[in-house]
């Protein structure tokens, strides 16, 4: 039959489905085999078919059709599992189902009196109407749906390679054929990397794609404060019940992980051949982040110290979650998985950049936003990995991906959502001391970014990055800067050598924020001020040997030092500030940072196009709440600090009338604004600066160690100046390296590091960041599109 002819066919059973106004029987076969026994259409056909009004319109008038639809699909579904799908016709059933399934789901999920039918049973409809197992009929539909889905991804000759040589005889009985020896690509804990074959990677990603969108009911429930809330599908599919849950979690990780979208290692090759692999991958990014959606902050997460090596899971047996994707994520342990992950992650998250400086070489992948998600995602649950990335420098093969990211999203609206999450990574790796030594390996690969040009190392361009999302970034980046401010902390006491270009940028920053106007405009503005003043300090104490560039700038901006010093508390003043305020609306000025030229072919940062979709984002905790500190003792072990009120250098906040509510940053910047309008104390019931305010964090202020550099160094810079009549800086910085305040600075304080804890505000975040992305990804078809999702709100830029 003709596919114009099948279109046809199908499209006219769609229209008797939406005006009979009579329940069909599920035993009317020649109704419902229209829907799937002899169309050939492709999922977009079936979204052009089936339009959304008609599936609204069956779910309200005719309830039962809608149900019997679905059941019957789900049927045809088990059956071909079942069976094991050896004939075309088969597998043509299988996939019409599956792509039907995938277009009416989401309408089941947005009308809450639908959501809990695939959960209830019908006698007889969980399985063929085989009588002999009345108990396993009793199955809910979407356990039934849910095992379908996972037998079928190991079906020989529809999804794996068939392992039967000769034909006669050879039905490959689905029921006792071992998944585990059919793991769908070579990588952790399997060794055999299968043929290539395009029709099967089709037919796997149909098959994702109807699991992702049975996980999607996730989508359709607002977000919940106590993120407690379970996706029974995710539990279900991750279970036990599950028995091909460990080779398709491996096959999922391994699909993602090998995949070279650069055509095997030939430039322009994407340009000769479609890549069948590359839908395959996205889906399965998005199907394994979605599995490990799990709230380690509610359930102990497991750290495992067994050292079996025999096995790619550990076999020591720690708290196991329910999950078991999350399980065996946080068992891998042997370092050559580790070092397959971490390379496939570096070589995918750097695709984006290989592109910009040999444009076209290699297709450009768009699911950096997914990887990041597994990334951190494996950094949270699986401790030993996150030590591996940290023990050599390929660390730094993911950090400058990341790096170039925010980079480049720091102007787009639209990309909030990937400003927090390249965040969110740097301050987890920042809270171990590793992380900052790899930081010192000197910078040469010569990405084209938008930033000004400096010879140096990773923690030069970190910094430079961090100065420039800062300072030329949107509004609703203001909740990041305690976050950004923090990760330089946490590294600052191991960079041996900043360059000028860095050192300036720091000093940029400390003086932007440190005006009267931000500091009084905002109840948490002068955290930012404390968190530089902490970085001076560690460098100065720790690291001052190599430092002399950036001691030379503070020697240069001392001014700022000795304004913070005497900052003014009276009445009078704070109101002449906010009132200066007013008239200069701008976050920070751009003046006083010398912007160098940008790197040749780089590309300024642009805003988002008018337009552009984006989803919402919840608000996420304050650094408070995000990191919990810690000190390094002498010989470099963190002993936990209990968080005491009123103390700490940053602090200081909590003195002023303003609850901890204040430092959580509403997603929309809403703290931020609400602040900004502040202008005057007369604004009624509005948070206003009072003087015991301004006294209570003052006070505080750690400037002693900066101080006594400068009462010492200063004179001695300037008798070299008079001496010399020199204004050439080679000759002070030469004698700054040479110099010493050994014995002359305060007793080193300890080193504070404030590390990342895991949290039910950043489990919900991650949620709706990962939807959201999904959601948005989800074009072609768009199966979710235009639905009543209410995890999170459609907007346009």
């Amino acid at each position: 039959m003709g596919s114009a002819d099948s279109k046809l066919n199908f499209r006219k059973a769609v229209i008797q489905l939406t005006t009979k106004t009579q329940p069909v029987e599920a035993t009317d076969d020649a109704f419902w085999d229209q829907f799937w026994a002899d169309s050939a259409t492709s999922v977009q056909d079936v979204f052009a078919l089936v339009p959304a009004a008609e599936i609204r319109a069956v779910r309200e008038e005719s309830p039962s059709n809608l149900a019997t639809l679905c059941y019957k699909a789900v049927e045809k579904l088990v059956q071909g599992a079942e069976s094991g799908c050896h004939s075309e016709k088969e597998k043509q059933i299988v996939l019409n189902c599956s792509r039907l399934l995938t277009r009416v789901l989401p309408y089941i999920f947005e009308d809450p009196d639908w959501r809990g039918f695939f959960w209830s049973t019908v006698p007889g409809a969980g399985r063929a109407g085989q009588g002999e197992e009345d108990d396993e009929n009793a199955r809910p539909l979407a356990e039934s749906l849910l095992l379908a889905i996972a037998d079928l991804m190991f079906c020989p000759d529809f999804t794996v390679q068939s392992h039967r040589r000769s034909t006669v005889d050879s039905a490959e009985d689905i029921h006792s054929l071992d998944s585990c020896e059919y793991i769908w690509e070579a990588g952790v804990g399997f060794a055999h990397s299968p043929q290539p074959n395009y029709i099967h990677d089709m037919n796997r990603t149909e098959l994702l794609k109807l699991l992702l969108t049975c996980f999607s009911e996730a989508m359709y429930l607002p977000p919940a404060p106590d993120s407690g809330s379970i996706n029974p599908w995710v539990q279900f599919f991750c279970s036990t019940e599950n028995r091909h849950a460990l080779p398709l979690f491996t096959s999922l990780l391994n699909t993602v992980c090998a995949y070279d979208p650069v055509g095997y290692g030939i430039p322009y090759n994407h340009l000769l051949f479609s890549d069948y692999r590359e839908p395959l991958v996205e889906e399965a990014a998005q199907v394994l982040i979605v599995t490990l959606d799990h709230d380690s902050a509610t359930s102990a997460s497991p750290t495992v110290d067994g050292t079996t090596t025999g096995t790619a899971m550990d076999d020591t047996d720690p708290p196991v979650p329910e999950n078991l994707f999350v399980n065996y994520l946080s068992r891998i342990h042997r370092e050559e998985d580790f070092q397959f992950i971490l390379k496939g992650m570096a070589r995918l998250l750097s695709n984006p950049l290989l592109q910009t400086y040999l444009p076209n070489s290699t297709k450009r992948i768009q699911f950096h936003q997914e990887l990041l998600v597994l990334f951190w995602k494996l950094c949270d649950f699986n401790k030993k990995f996150l030590f591996f990335v940290l023990k050599s420098s390929d660390v730094l093969d993911i950090l400058v991906p990341i790096l170039y990211f925010l980079n480049d999203a720091r102007a787009d609206q639209s990309r909030v959502g990937l400003m927090h999450i390249g965040v969110f990574i740097l301050l987890l790796l920042s809270g171990e001391r590793n992380f900052g030594v790899r930081l010192n390996k000197p910078y040469s690969v010569r990405v084209p970014m938008d930033i000004p040009v400096f010879t140096g190392t990773h923690a030069d361009l970190l910094i430079v990055v961090f100065h420039k999302i800062i300072t030329s970034g949107h509004q609703r980046l203001q909740p990041l800067f305690d976050c950004l401010l923090t990760i330089v902390v946490n590294v600052s006491p191991y960079l041996k050598s900043l360059s000028m270009v860095a050192a300036n940028k720091l000093l940029h920053l400390l003086e932007a924020f440190s005006t009267t106007w931000f500091l009084f405009s905002a109840a948490q503005n002068h955290h930012l001020v404390f968190f530089l003043l902490e970085v001076f300090n560690n460098i100065i104490q720790y690291q001052f040997d190599g430092n002399s560039n950036l001691v030379y700038a503070i020697i240069r901006k001392r001014s700022v030092f000795h304004q913070l010093a005497n900052l003014p508390t009276d009445p009078p003043t704070i109101h002449k500030a906010l009132q200066r305020r007013r008239r200069a609306p701008e976050p920070l000025s751009r003046t006083g940072s010398q912007e160098g030229a940008s790197m040749e072919g780089s590309h300024p940062a642009a805003p988002a196009e008018p337009g552009t979709l984006k989803t919402s984002l919840v608000a996420t905790p304050g650094i408070d709440k995000l990191t919990e500190k810690s000190q390094v003792s002498e010989d470099g072990t963190l002993r936990s600090l209990e968080p005491e009120p009123q103390q700490g250098s940053a602090d200081g906040g909590s003195a002023s009338g303003v609850g901890d509510g204040a430092s959580w940053s509403g997603e929309t910047g809403q703290v931020w604004r609400e602040q900004r309008r502040l202008s005057s104390a007369s604004t009624s019931g509005q948070w206003s600066p009072t003087s015991e305010w301004v006294l209570s964090w003052k006070s505080k202020l750690p400037l002693q160690t900066i101080m006594r550099l400068l009462q010492v160094l200063v004179p001695q810079v300037e008798k070299i100046c008079i001496d010399k009549g020199l204004t050439d800086e080679s000759e002070i910085l030469r004698f700054l390296q040479h110099g010493t305040l050994v014995g002359l600075l305060p007793v080193p304080h300890p080193i504070l590091i404030r590390k990342y804890q895991a949290n039910s505000g950043t489990a919900m975040w991650f949620r709706t960041y990962m939807w959201g992305v999904i959601y948005l990804r989800n074009v072609d078809p768009p199966v979710w599109y235009d639905t009543n999702v209410k995890l999170f709100e459609i907007q346009r830029v």
